[in-house]
């Protein structure tokens, strides 16, 4: 558990992505998506997850190549965590961002779910799709095992809407992947079993 780190590479014919991720970093990241906004929402999640990062990917279109660093990051962070024993296992966050909030909480439990109450009004997202985040959200659940819940109650700026969430999934995955001395190397189940 003092090495929770990562290496994954996918080459698809729409998408080339190399990730190298670490649970138990500094927050630094190196992303280059070739998607500017993309790779800002990425900064702002490691930044306050204090997590590690360098992403290069390049692909066909946006929707792939975000659907793609989901996969990957999902799979990133399954393999740093290992058989997850001694994590917290789940946490939540609220993050204010001038007129917006968001919520998050999630539970790294081995079962893939996203539930997400999130509107945007397609206003100020500079050629990116609001609509990428949800597939985002969801994609990543799915390969990164975990319960995924989002709620954005309010704002009128998606672009601080979309930033708040990505701070908030930073600082809610740190949460739950910390080590718990009181639990030692037990996994946090009852039933003595996380997938």
């Amino acid at each position: 558990m003092d090495n929770r780190k990562a290496t994954v590479k996918r080459a698809t014919k729409e998408t080339d992505i190399s990730l190298e991720f670490n649970i138990d970093g500094s927050g630094q990241w190196d992303i280059n998506t070739g998607i500017k906004l993309f790779d800002h929402l990425l900064s702002q999640m490691v930044k306050h997850g204090l997590f590690d990062i360098k992403l290069t990917a390049t692909g066909d279109d946006q929707h792939h190549l975000v659907e793609d660093v989901a996969i990957c990051l999902g799979k990133a962070l399954v393999e740093a965590m290992g058989e997850k024993r001694g994590i917290v296992r789940m946490a939540d966050a609220a993050v204010p961002m001038d007129d917006a909030l968001a919520m998050v909480a999630l539970d790294i439990s081995g079962r893939g779910y996203a539930r997400l109450e999130m509107t945007f009004q397609d206003n100020d997202l500079f050629g990116f799709p609001t609509d990428l985040v949800r597939h985002f959200l969801e994609s990543f659940a799915t390969e990164a095992k975990l319960n995924l819940h989002v709620r954005i109650p309010y704002g009128s700026n998606d672009h601080h809407k979309a930033e708040a969430l990505f701070k908030a999934l930073g600082r809610t995955l740190d949460a739950a992947t910390r080590l718990d001395a009181r639990v030692g190397g037990e996994l946090p189940s009852t039933k003595d079993l996380l997938e």
